[in-house]
């Protein structure tokens, strides 16, 4: 995130030229298509890399007997898995379809395996494949799979996901109350995995009392974020674009007018997720490129970044919540080092869980206690040896023991040989092994997964509790560490008192701490600082994150004038206090007319929480088209980031409910709003007016054809009912069964409803053309079972002209298959 002007390494240009020659051998890039045509010896690059193995083997993350095992899984593809949509209406078919048809067709196809669901999962929701990526897109006998999770993916009915990266959440013992936020969250799969958390076992028609906070650095990974979220279809979700090391915690003054109303005055949370950026190399398996590219530097460059990330997460998590620290990486330094520092910082504040007994069925092994530190070819036993010999990279917190000064020559000789040994040095076997220093910390709590234990990808998680506010004093040593480290000492000690407390960013009104929390007398605003244990780092997709001791990141107050250093030091700015450049501002909408409108044109009952919980991205309330709808945890924080001075850069938040109609038959009718797909499940139950139950033949047909004159209807009551209801947007309600239902129908868990556009002579469907092909399919799955046929051929609905659906006069064209289709 720079300037306006800076390109992007995660720009589609700068990714294609910076990845072009992964798979070739030639470098040349001046005619790459007559390259490809005179290469007759092209070959994938050797997955080898010496320096990898020798790191690892002197680590010993396995056992000797087992590395040739665990070099040649990390060789082999990763398989691909998903995990079914826990809170989806059709996961029970889609559990059973697996089961039943995919597990049994896939075995005839010729593999032995096939797919299977994995076994420490819950309730069998989560699978996994023999086949890699590759393999489901080439080979043909695994086309109509392959299109399957292409589908159920798309709609939100599963997620294609990494077995192994479906663990963190689960550790984090996330319940429906719980404010829960992901820190690094793209792309999106774990946050979607917290939010089925948040929602399993809801009511119809009910929203959790709790909410997730879905953030990440970068703009672009944040819309990737949203679309993969989007699917969930949930009132219960921020997603933000900030810094993770500088989350802001909103916090506002406790003498506020508003603070008895609000119930808070400070965005804290229950549950914490810090899967942070690393070196990746747990990921060997599905990046292969990461083989020619691995070195020592790329783990030492992110430790101090994934440090803070962490201690920010511990001062934003509540006292007695949980914190699950993971990476998908094998680095000692980016996982126990890390972890180690934490837990010295902390004191007894904070305690690392053992959960040994917790999904017994998922094979880990122990955290290191003991490992060594790498730089330029050269072992290091401790951070003295590191500045001795001019390592500035290295930091006292890569160590087992931690310490800034170990002296390891003294005439005790408590830790014998232990020397910087360095490479192609050993003058004939005179000088001794490098002795690792042991930590003393409980480590062996922490788990470690490797590939060849249950065929899955490298990654690591370390599960944390607070027990209490952290230690106020734990600043004071960071500082003194950032002296050390720091060109000017000097300067740090001069502002040492000011820069405790410049991290924390709640007085919104100045822009400054007021002087009880320079004092220290509030707990909650001095907490906040023991986040900043290093130097703010930029962090890109492609590019290693250094850490830079003289530069600190200051959040300024959007009412405080600035000086000209300061205007031309803004390009470098990444957060702004107040309203945030490019960003749709979040406005409530409480326009009564429309409102009241609304609510008396679809019949939405007093008791569904309406006033209040709407929201918009457009401070032009007259010109609105699409009106959010927010849960009253979403909203209690919207108020406090209001209060606040807008601290939060949010990008995303809420359930999309209504959308204006802009045609010309739309703007005709009593209502414009219209109710979205995305909105239908929630509000269906609070509705009493413009719905009509279809019975299934009439259903079928509307998805099928998308659009059907009055007298094709089949049934004769749903014909009379239709005549009835208003013009404009209308719900049609599936009557199983055939049965009589009540006016208005009573709706569970199993009741299935479009959307529809009632026009003067015809019925139209207000849904995507994925979404009609996706619920046919599951129709006709259960007519099947239940009569033993069915009176539609899928495949003929599938393959509807799209001509049908575009009838001008009638048909009335939705936004959201335009966001979908450029989506």
């Amino acid at each position: 995130m720079g300037g306006r002007g800076r390109s992007r390494r995660t720009q589609r240009k700068h990714f294609r030229d910076g990845r072009e020659n992964v798979w070739k051998n030639n470098n040349d890039k001046s005619e790459p298509q007559q390259q490809n045509k005179e290469n007759n010896n092209w070959q994938p690059f050797v997955a080898e890399n010496a320096a990898f193995n020798e790191y690892y083997k002197e680590q010993g993350i396995v056992r000797p007997e087992e590395w040739d095992a665990f070099m040649e899984c990390l060789r082999n593809p990763l398989p691909s898995a998903f995990r079914i949509n826990s809170s989806s209406q059709f996961s029970m078919d889609l559990k059973s379809q697996l089961q039943d048809e995919f597990s049994k067709s896939l075995q005839i196809a010729g593999e032995a395996e096939g797919i299977k669901s994995l076994p420490w999962y819950p309730d069998n929701f989560a699978w996994q494949s023999s086949f890699s990526r590759m393999q489901l897109r080439k080979n043909k006998s695994l086309e109509r799979f392959h299109e399957f999770l292409k589908q159920e993916n798309e709609i939100g009915n599963i997620t294609r996901q990494e077995a192994v990266s479906m663990v963190p959440p689960l550790f984090l013992d996330v319940h429906r109350d719980h404010f829960v936020i992901d820190l690094c969250a793209a792309p999106g799969s774990k946050t979607f995995q917290l939010l089925e958390m948040i929602h399993q076992a809801s009511d119809v028609g009910s929203l959790p009392s709790g909410m997730v906070v879905a953030n990440d650095v970068d703009v672009q990974r944040c819309n990737l974020l949203i679309h993969q979220t989007k699917r969930m279809c949930t009132a219960n979700l921020v997603v933000t674009n900030h810094e993770a090391q500088h989350f802001p915690s909103c916090h506002m003054k406790k003498n506020h007018e508003n603070v008895s109303e609000l119930g808070m005055t400070q965005l804290l949370f229950d549950r914490v997720l810090c899967d942070v950026p690393c070196s990746g190399d747990g990921t060997l398996r599905k990046a292969p490129d990461i083989w020619r590219k691995w070195s020592v530097g790329m783990a030492n460059g992110v430790h101090c970044l994934q440090l803070q990330i962490a201690m920010r997460g511990l001062a934003l998590l509540r006292s007695g919540g949980r914190m699950v620290y993971s990476t998908c990486s094998m680095n000692p330094v980016e996982n126990e080092a890390v972890v180690s520092e934490i837990l010295r910082r902390c004191g007894g504040s904070v305690e690392l869980v053992d959960v040994s007994t917790e999904l017994p069925q998922l094979i880990r092994r122990p955290g290191l206690k003991s490992w060594k530190v790498r730089d330029k070819g050269v072992w290091l036993a401790s951070h003295k040896d590191a500045c001795k010999h001019g390592r500035s990279g290295i930091v006292p917190s890569m160590f087992p023991s931690g310490q800034a000064h170990l002296d390891t020559s003294d005439d005790t000789n408590e830790n014998p040989g232990a020397e910087i040994i360095e490479d192609g040095n050993s003058n004939n076997g005179d000088v001794d092994v490098l002795v690792p220093e042991v930590s003393s910390l409980p480590l062996e709590r922490c788990m470690r997964f490797v590939p060849h234990d249950q065929n899955t990808g490298a990654f690591f998680v370390a599960v944390f509790h607070k027990i209490s506010q952290l230690p106020v004093l734990q600043t004071k040593s960071n500082k003194h560490s950032r002296e050390r480290d720091s060109d000017s000492d000097e300067k740090v000690k001069q502002g040492e008192d000011k820069d405790v407390n410049e991290t924390d960013v709640s007085n919104a009104d100045a822009g400054v701490l007021d002087e009880k929390a320079k004092q220290g007398e509030d707990k909650d605003v001095n907490e906040e600082a023991i986040a900043d244990a290093g130097v703010p780092v930029k962090e890109s997709d492609e590019e290693l994150l250094d850490c830079n001791p003289s530069k600190k990141l200051r959040v300024e107050s959007p009412n405080k004038p600035k000086s000209r250093a300061e205007k031309a030091n803004d390009k470098r700015k990444l957060q702004i206090q107040g309203k945030w450049f490019g960003v749709d501002p979040v406005v409530f909408f409480e326009d009564d007319a429309i409102l009241t409108g609304i609510k008396e044109f679809y019949g939405i009952k007093e008791s569904f929480p309406f006033n209040h919980h709407l929201i918009t991205r457009n401070s032009d309330t007259n010109h609105v088209k699409r009106i959010y709808y927010i849960s009253e945890s979403v909203k209690n924080v919207v108020e406090l980031n209001f209060l606040a001075g807008e601290q939060l850069k949010i990008t995303s938040i809420g359930l999309k409910m209504f959308e204006r109609q802009t045609s010309r038959e739309g703007v005709s009718t009593a209502c414009v709003f219209r109710i979205s797909s995305e909105g239908l499940p929630l509000l269906l139950p609070h509705m009493t007016k413009q719905i009509a139950c279809a019975s299934p033949a009439d259903f079928k047909h509307l998805l099928q054809y998308k659009s059907i004159k009055f007298p094709d209807l089949v049934d004769d009551g749903f014909r009379e009912k239709v005549s009835t209801l208003s013009l404009g947007c209308c719900v049609v309600v599936l009557n199983k069964d055939n049965e009589g239902s009540s006016d208005p129908p009573v709706v569970d868990r199993s009741t299935i409803a479009i959307g529809c556009w009632k026009g003067r002579s015809s019925l139209s469907v207000m849904v995507t053309a994925i979404d009609c092909q996706e619920m046919l399919e599951r129709l006709l799955v259960r007519f099947e079972t239940k009569s033993g046929s069915s009176d539609i051929n899928c495949e003929e609905a599938a393959n509807v002209d799209d001509a049908q659906v575009k009838d001008v006069s009638e048909t009335v064209t939705t936004s959201d298959d335009v966001e979908v289709n450029k989506e």
